[in-house]
Formats: structure tokens, sequence, C-alpha cells
């Protein structure tokens, strides 16, 4: 029996404000989902296993695989490169309410949009790879992970769902400095990912991936992922990074995010077609077509506030006009 994405947004919304009984409601949310398709849940498809696939992505799914079908990622990184400690650290890019989140409208493509395509979304930038198949051991196994998390935050105490990190990201009222980003880097990125940001790697097998992850390169995302975006990179340096000791000010994460970024890395075929309704597209898109006037260096690196300004005049006439 097909179970709707009505159906589903109506109990992830459920999920998401409850707090007695969500576990088991995410559970068999998972289990339906993969009933859906016309399928059990495969019993390889364990969450440990799509735990090791978060931790162990260049392994297990990486370009050195020794089955060329199980290369679905371009680059070395894991996922855990980004959802720190395999997505249970709370904050940002925690992986703890992600079931609760989907199925949700997308506008980068302009549909909406359930977990596995979220997942696959990463696979394709982030990860700079191949989509997995939908009913793939690899998918449902990563997709369980992901409700096991879930269940585990509706369990926890308030104290253990409370992010320890800094205030979020405030953005500077000016543009990035890639130059003044470039001395941050130096002084505060280099000793992990290294002073020509290629990262650490785990061993001298380049299939056991990293321990620091390259920040630009070809083991790098690409220039379609979301982090290759100013203010979303920025966010993230100011909430977590130095790993440890995040303690940068607005303007430091601000500029050494457009120092990274200023570096080359894959390029993602196709980009022209994201954002169908041009002005949904985010502010710091690096690359185009936009719907507003402004240059590609402002887009790139600000400043934000003239184009959101744009936008907003643009709204106040259309709502005029009815």
């Amino acid at each position: 029996m097909s179970y709707g994405r009505e159906a589903r947004s109506f109990l992830f919304a459920t999920v998401a404000t409850a707090s007695v009984g969500a576990g088991a409601v995410l559970g068999v949310l998972h289990e339906r989902s993969v009933a859906s398709a016309g399928a059990s849940v495969p019993e390889a498809a364990t969450v440990e296993y799509g735990r090791r696939l978060l931790r162990e992505t260049a392994l297990l799914m990486g370009p050195d695989h020794e089955d060329p079908a199980m290369r679905y990622t371009g680059a070395r990184l894991a996922c855990a490169s980004c959802h720190l400690e395999t997505g249970t650290k709370p904050g940002t890019l925690s992986l703890m309410q992600s079931a609760s989140r989907y199925p949700r409208p997308s506008p980068r493509d302009g549909g909406v949009r359930d977990l596995r395509d979220r997942i696959n979304g990463c696979m394709l930038r982030s990860m700079n790879g191949r989509e997995l198949p939908r009913d793939s051991v690899e998918m449902i196994a990563m997709e369980a992970y992901i409700y096991h998390l879930g269940e585990r935050y509706a369990a926890s105490s308030e104290s253990r769902r409370a992010a320890s990190e800094p205030a979020a990201f405030a953005e500077p009222k000016r543009a990035a400095d890639p130059v003044a980003g470039e001395v941050v880097y130096a002084e505060r990125c280099a000793v992990c990912h290294g002073a020509d940001g290629q990262g650490l790697r785990a061993t001298l097998e380049p299939a056991d991936g990293y321990v620091f992850p390259p920040l630009w390169g070809s083991d790098s995302y690409n220039d379609g992922a979301g982090m290759h975006r100013v203010l979303t990179a920025a966010s993230f340096i100011k909430a977590r990074m130095p790993l440890g000791q995040p303690d940068l000010t607005d303007d430091q994460a601000f500029d050494v995010a457009a120092y990274i970024n200023s570096h080359p890395r894959p390029a993602m075929s196709g980009l022209e077609r994201d954002y169908p309704e041009r002005s949904t597209k985010p502010l710091d898109s690096p690359y185009g077509p936009w719907a507003d006037p402004f240059p590609a260096e402002q887009h790139k690196y600000g400043p934000y506030a003239e184009i959101r300004a744009w936008y907003a005049a643009q709204r106040e006439a259309q709502s005029g006009d009815h």
C-alpha cells in the first residue's frame, strides 16, 4: 500500500513537536517508507551499517573501492566531515532532527523531496559523486541510521539536546575578504587542514580517507555544494571551527570562508538548472543565472544587504500589483 507524502508530512510534523513516543513513531515511519517502495528492509541495511557509511564513506563507497559498482563518491571525504561525530553532535549540521524535517519543498529543484532525495543531493554535491539507488542497502541503511538518531533525540533530555557552540554567525555589513581570510587560515586552520588545504590523510591508503578533510582541490566538495556558498560556510565555521575550540569572530569566519571558496574545486554540471524559480536562489549562490542585476563577484562574496533590499523591493512591488 502506498504511503502518501501528505500523510508522511503530517506525521513528521507530529514527531517534530512530540517528546513522548516520538522515537517509536520514527521507527514506524522508517519501516513504512521502505514498504512504500514495495520492499522489505534488507537484512544488511542495519543502523550500524548506516553509521559506518557516514563515518567510513571513502572506504565503503569511495572512488578506490575494489568493486566499481560501489564507487558512489567522487571525493574521499566522509559524511562525518561535515556532520560531526556522525551527526550526533547537537547544533549546526547535526542529523539528530533530520528525519522529522522531510519530506519538504526543495527550491533548488522546485519539487517536494524526501530524506532519500536529500541524501542523494549530498552524494551529488558535497561528495562530488553519483546517486545511490533509492532501494539500495546503502540508502536504506543511512536512512535507518538517521531515523535512529531521531529516536535518540526524542528520548533525550533537554540538556542533552542543547548545542554547545558560539552565538550564531552574524553577517558582516561588507564584502568578504579572501586576502584577510588567508591570514586567518594560516593561523587557525592550516595546522589541521594543511597549508595547501589538502587535509590530513588517515593512512597512506587513499581509500581510508582523511582525519581532517581537504577544503579545496579534487578530493573536496564540488561547486554545487551548499558549503561552496560563503554564508553557509561561514555559519558552519563560526559554530564548529577550529575543531574543539570554535572561537572565531564573525569577520574571521566570513573571510576564511571566502578564502577557502576562492580555490579551485570539482565542477558540477547542470548548475544552471538549479532554482527554477530564480527569486528563491540564495543570495550567496556563486553561480548564475540570478533573477537580479548584481554581478557574480557580489553574489560570491557580498556585500549582501543591497541584493537583499532589491529582492524586498521586488516583492513589495508585486504585492502592490495585486
